[in-house]
């Protein structure tokens, strides 16, 4: 026997459930199946032995000595599965593993996440920024923030405020840029940031063509880069008044022109809708939100 193949564990479980419940219809209830199913496995099991587990009365099924013999190292192996489950459940629920776009996490996440470690000291916390949208069914990840219209199958999504953006600069160069408004002025600063929302941005102001490329500075990768490049005075940004807020409440940046245009999407806490019951997952998503909702406020100046 111990040269043979272990049977199936769909047995081996079917066996355990009915030695256990003391019936094959409750065996099959609990495990989402019919008895005859349950019955099926089991004779399969005694044919792969050659042993009867069970004797079959016409109401009920009880255990044989070799039946009961077996039902207990199963009903330990399975106790002891059932306990590595909840212990590996309880690890898990220790240590959080989200993923954002470059410039929310670093502009806007990173300051406040040590709030949420002050508030939930037995969670961990794993920082990924990146702009590629993770696959969150593939277990690296339990929660990310992306920018989008929030509509992603599979994934449970809330919206944490909308992408804004407005020209921003040092206070030094607020009035070199003061004709900024009109695309065809000469302007004495370079433009930073991305040329489309400068362009949504120009429309915004009834404009059709949006600034000439010369009228471009250095470009770099992420609006976090961008905005570095502005706070070292090297041109006028266009930004989100919300991710940058704390920037110009410290006066180091200032609105360059007061108008704040929408980019049509929003920021969004994601996750899977498996995964709504998780303890860890309900804690970050509530504080995230709660922070989220402080930002709007807060942004109701400029949005």
């Amino acid at each position: 026997m111990l040269d043979r193949p272990l049977p199936s564990l769909a047995a081996i479980r079917a066996f355990e459930a009915a030695a256990r419940l003391g019936s094959f219809t409750r065996a099959g209830s609990e495990l989402g199946t019919s008895s005859a199913s349950v019955s099926y496995h089991v004779r399969q099991l005694e044919a792969q032995i050659g042993v009867t587990l069970f004797l079959r009365h016409p109401h009920r099924v009880t255990l044989t000595e070799a039946g009961a013999l077996i039902a207990e190292e199963a009903g330990k192996a399975f106790a002891g599965l059932r306990a590595s489950f909840a212990r590996a459940a309880e690890v898990d629920e220790t240590r959080l593993s989200l993923t954002t776009l470059p410039t929310f996490g670093t502009s806007w996440l990173t300051p406040r996440l040590g709030l949420f470690r002050a508030a939930h000291p037995d969670i961990q916390v794993e920082l990924d920024v990146s702009e590629a949208a993770e696959d969150l069914t593939a277990g690296r990840f339990d929660v990310a923030i992306r920018n989008g219209d929030g509509r992603w199958p599979g994934l449970r999504t809330i919206e944490l405020f909308p992408s804004v953006f407005m020209p921003l600069c040092v206070p030094a160069l607020k009035e070199a840029a003061a004709g900024i408004a009109d695309p065809r002025a000469p302007l004495a600063v370079p433009l930073l940031g991305r040329p489309d929302w400068w362009t949504l941005w120009y429309r915004a102001l009834g404009w059709e063509q949006g600034p000439p490329p010369a009228r471009f500075g250095t470009s770099f990768s992420a609006e976090h880069l961008d905005v570095a490049a502005a706070l070292a005075g090297h041109g006028v940004v266009i930004a989100s008044p919300i991710l940058f807020r704390a920037e110009i409440l410290a006066g180091r940046l200032v609105p360059a022109h007061d108008k704040v245009v929408p980019a049509g999407r929003s920021f969004w806490l994601t996750y899977p809708v498996s995964r709504q019951h998780s303890r860890k997952i309900a804690l970050f998503r509530d504080w995230l939100c709660a922070e989220a909702a402080a930002a709007r406020e807060a942004a109701k100046y400029f949005c």
